[in-house]
């Protein structure tokens, strides 16, 4: 399947460091949730699955930032990750989430499938 640019949602239900919003992936020819976030201004997307053990991270439905809205956090053992890379922040992470391409334009925000990542046909 080719590279698709797919539309998500409003630039304006993102809110930074706010409630995540949800979608579905084909990852590794399973569906997989992910999420897409706001965080300093931009808008990052990763699968919704902590890399210390796959696991759902959110501790609430759409909530994945700390308190402080500086980390994304995984409700089960605590590992944080950076918002803006996915990158390990701290705790009992292996290695970084994986992100998925976003683009914002025109008040859209679009979600990028490649290789790995293809949207859920139903």
């Amino acid at each position: 399947m080719a590279p698709a640019e797919i539309p998500l949602c409003n630039s304006a239900d993102l809110a930074d460091g706010g409630e995540a919003v949800p979608f579905d992936v084909l990852f590794g020819g399973q569906t997989c949730r992910a999420f897409a976030v706001r965080y300093g201004g931009g808008v990052h997307a990763y699968l919704n699955r902590c890399a210390h053990v796959a696991m759902e991270m959110d501790w609430q439905p759409n909530r994945f930032f700390d308190d402080t809205g500086r980390w994304l956090l995984c409700s089960t053992h605590g590992a944080a990750y950076e918002p803006a890379t996915g990158a390990c922040a701290g705790g009992p992470c292996r290695g970084g989430l994986v992100k998925i391409t976003l683009t914002e334009r025109d008040g859209v925000v679009h979600w990028h499938t490649d290789f790995n990542l293809q949207p859920v046909e139903f």
